[in-house]
Order: structure tokens, then C-alpha cells, then sequence
């Protein structure tokens, strides 16, 4: 029974991570999603050269498409290991760079009565990077 409980979650976790990713990625062509991200591409030391050769737009896209096609790996993982390891590490490189986004972006942090609060749509990332490293690992037994 444990093991079957541990497989309906995992499954449940990938499939979450696969919709989330799908879906942000979808929104990514959209004018509201690239101006929302531009102060974190902006800030980020990494990434903010994309602008300079890339619209606010493109980079969205570019982003947007990245993301679908990682989500459809993590939903091909189920059937397919290279896609599972593909995926895993793509998912992992995405969400240590969007978790990386606390840290670059200013005002990301703040505080309330002494306690810090950070801007919660990235912290949901720390779970995704979870399922995305299982990912990995499972797809390399």
C-alpha cells in the first residue's frame, strides 16, 4: 500500500509541475506575462543581456516555449526515460533560476513587523524543483 500511495503522488507532483509549466508557458505570449517578468530578467546577471538582443516580447516567448516543452518532457517521463532526464534537468536548471529570482530581484523581500515576506509565486518553485530533481533520479535508474 505504501508504495502505491508513493506512486500516485509522484505522479500527482509531475503532473502538477507538468500543468504549472505548460500553462505559465502559455501565458509567457502574452504582453501582460513579458512586462511581469521584465524586472526579473532585468535584474537577474544571468539573463538581462536577452534583452540586448531580444524584445520584451521574444524573451517572453522564448521563455514560453522552453517551458511547454519541458512540461511535455516531465508528461513523456511517464513513458520515456530520455524524456524523464531531459526534462528532470531542464525543469531543475528552470526552477533554480526562477527560485534564484529572491535573490536578484530587488524588493523581492521585505519585512512585515520585523518578519521577512518574500513575493510567494517564486517560492512555490522550491516544491517544483523537488518533483523536478525526482524526475532526474528516477530517470536515471
Amino acid at each position: 500500500m505504501n508504495n502505491r500511495i508513493t506512486k500516485i503522488g509522484y505522479a500527482l507532483g509531475v503532473l502538477g509541475t507538468a500543468i504549472i509549466l505548460i500553462w505559465i508557458g502559455i501565458f509567457k505570449f502574452t504582453n501582460v506575462e513579458a512586462l511581469a517578468i521584465k524586472p526579473l530578467v532585468t535584474n537577474h546577471p544571468a539573463m538581462s543581456w536577452l534583452y540586448s538582443i531580444f524584445s520584451v516580447q521574444w524573451v517572453s516567448n522564448i521563455f514560453g516555449i522552453v517551458e511547454i516543452i519541458i512540461g511535455i518532457a516531465l508528461l513523456l517521463s511517464f513513458w520515456s526515460r530520455k524524456a524523464g532526464l531531459i526534462g528532470g534537468i531542464l525543469s531543475t536548471l528552470t526552477f533554480i533560476a526562477t527560485f534564484s529570482f529572491l535573490f536578484t530581484t530587488p524588493d523581492m523581500i521585505t519585512y512585515k513587523e520585523g518578519i521577512p515576506v518574500i513575493d510567494f509565486f517564486i517560492l512555490k518553485d522550491l516544491t517544483l524543483l523537488a518533483f523536478s530533481i525526482m524526475v532526474w533520479g528516477r530517470s536515471t535508474r
